[in-house]
């Protein structure tokens, strides 16, 4: 534990990139009389201010050089930070050498994050790697129990007004502030490392680093997790990517671990098609999903897609929300809507239900870009690159003497998209545009294709149609059909048109099945396991 002793703050050291609140805290200090040393920038703003500083450089007696690489990594400032101040030897050093305590460091390091998102090149990327900076916090961190080291803005009030109440920071501050300070270094570092991993002539998926280090800022505690006996909480490692924890939350509760789960799900679906989209989320997976030439009909033929597991779900769209969609969309009991935006009638129309989530996210995520998806096992972590693989017509290998129509392609790509987005073993009808019937999640494949050939009779007796929409047609598996049961399962549907991975040993059995019944089936190479 750091020492409990009081440690009087009589001189402070300012060298921030973010200056937001910086004057007005540096005034707090100068107020009570601590001296302020800092350099470039931050020197510059708080003269601006009327402040009297010392220049880093009047007290290492060396000048900045070297276009400002070099201008804190001195003896004189490190030894005034790292040295123990009950330390007798520490402390003979110290004056030996003409080396003075600094006692307050209010750091944040170069804007490199910014730098990244801003589309620099990778010689301003290096630049904006901080050096002095992390090596301040870290000497202040680690001499905690004499240095008190702020690293977040967020942090200034509550420190000012410790000072002003006792001119100390109390121990328990100062280990809390150079626990922040630590985890604050370790996360720029491992940013550093990731974007180097991607500076590989490779445009495919990151490579699996040989060290994975999780070092992602808690932004919100959760109520609790799945089940009231959890606790939960949301890291957020990108504010900028479009996403539920970036979205902008315009109305309802706060957002459970549930719904953070289900709308992340919702979201990454519709963001696999440019036409107008809605998808209905229950439990993680699609229960309605429609394609439309706008978004009030893909609503519409969505929901009718199943209504009953609609209930209490999660509703996404890729499109703006206008006020007549999101009149039918309040219409029924929903947790979470997410959209990129919404105009001032949908926003009218959502605000008569109080506990509803509308959460806007500008923009919608690149369904192939990069990413990592860790889990925890037992004993450590399991890593792979995010599915983010992509078919087109052009990829579509036609294996049966039948070829289907254009719409039955078009119909075979969006029933795919869904697929991805299903939990194995996922069999998706889709007909029109229109998810038809839905299985997720089975042991068995033939179920899968059971239960979602009886979700379509099911829908088809409740809106009373003559026919389930399972007939004529498409059915996407996420992975091959080992054995040409299933393919007969959902021909019996009604299935007219076939899209599935291919390479099962008795890939010949279940197109000669294909054949015999008069369907077409489209081979895309490629498997979706999603568990």
């Amino acid at each position: 534990m750091p020492s409990s002793s009081p440690v009087a703050v009589k001189t402070a050291l300012l060298s921030v990139s973010d200056k937001s609140g910086l004057t007005e805290f540096a005034t707090r200090l100068a107020g009570l009389g601590i001296t302020l040393l800092s350099t470039g920038g931050t020197a510059k703003a708080l003269r601006e201010a009327g402040l009297e500083v010392v220049d880093v450089s009047e007290v290492t007696e060396f000048p900045e050089i070297m276009d400002g690489r070099v201008k804190t990594l001195h003896p004189k400032i490190h030894g005034g930070l790292l040295a123990k101040r009950d330390d007798k030897a520490h402390l003979d050093a110290a004056a030996l050498h003409d080396i003075s305590m600094i006692d307050l460091v209010v750091i944040n390091l170069y804007p490199f994050a910014e730098t990244l998102r801003s589309g620099a090149d990778f010689d301003r990327c290096i630049e904006n790697i901080d050096i002095g900076g992390p090596a301040m916090v870290r000497a202040s961190a680690k001499n905690h129990a004499f240095v008190s080291i702020v690293s977040d803005p967020a942090d200034y009030e509550a420190v000012a007004t410790q000072l002003e109440t006792s001119q100390n920071v109390p121990a328990d501050m100062r280990q809390e502030l150079a626990r922040k300070a630590f985890a604050m270094t370790a996360s720029y570092d491992q940013m550093i490392a990731d974007w180097l991993l991607t500076q590989k002539d490779s445009k495919e998926s990151p490579t699996i680093p040989e060290t994975l280090s999780l070092s992602v800022p808690k932004i919100l505690s959760l109520r609790y997790g799945e089940n009231p006996h959890q606790q939960a909480g949301i890291y957020q490692t990108d504010a900028n990517t479009p996403s539920v924890l970036s979205a902008e939350q315009i109305q309802g509760k706060a957002l459970s671990y549930n719904n953070v789960n289900d709308t992340d799900a919702a979201l990454r679906l519709v963001a696999e098609f440019d036409a107008p989209a809605i998808a209905i989320i229950k439990h993680a997976n699609p229960c309605g999903v429609a394609v439309a030439d706008n978004s009030l009909t893909a609503w519409q033929h969505a929901l009718e897609a199943d209504p009953v597991s609609a209930f209490g779900g999660i509703v996404a769209c890729n499109r703006k929300l206008d006020g007549k969609l999101a009149s039918e969309i309040a219409s029924i009991f929903t947790e979470v809507v997410i959209a990129p935006d919404a105009d001032d009638a949908a926003r009218e129309a959502l605000s008569s239900k109080s506990n509803l989530r509308l959460l806007l996210t500008k923009n919608l995520p690149d369904p192939a870009a990069s990413e990592l998806a860790v889990k925890s096992v037992l004993g450590g972590y399991l890593v792979q690159s995010r599915d983010n693989g992509q078919i087109t017509r052009d990829d579509l290998q036609f294996v049966t003497r039948i070829q289907p129509t254009d719409a039955q392609i078009d119909d075979m790509l969006t029933a795919w998209k869904i697929a991805k987005h299903v939990k194995s073993n996922a069999i998706v009808y889709v007909k029109d545009g229109v998810s038809a019937g839905i299985g997720a999640g089975q042991m068995s494949r033939v179920d899968s294709c059971r239960i979602a050939a009886q979700k379509a009779q099911d829908m088809a007796e409740k809106h009373g149609w003559q026919t389930p929409r399972t007939h004529g047609s498409v059915v996407a598996s996420d992975a091959f059909f080992p054995f040409a049961d299933g393919l007969l399962t959902a021909i019996e549907a009604g299935a007219k048109a076939v899209i599935q991975p291919g390479g099962s040993m008795r890939d010949a059995e279940v197109i000669a099945t294909a054949d015999e019944a008069g369907i077409a089936m489209a081979f895309t190479g490629m498997r979706h396991f999603n568990h």
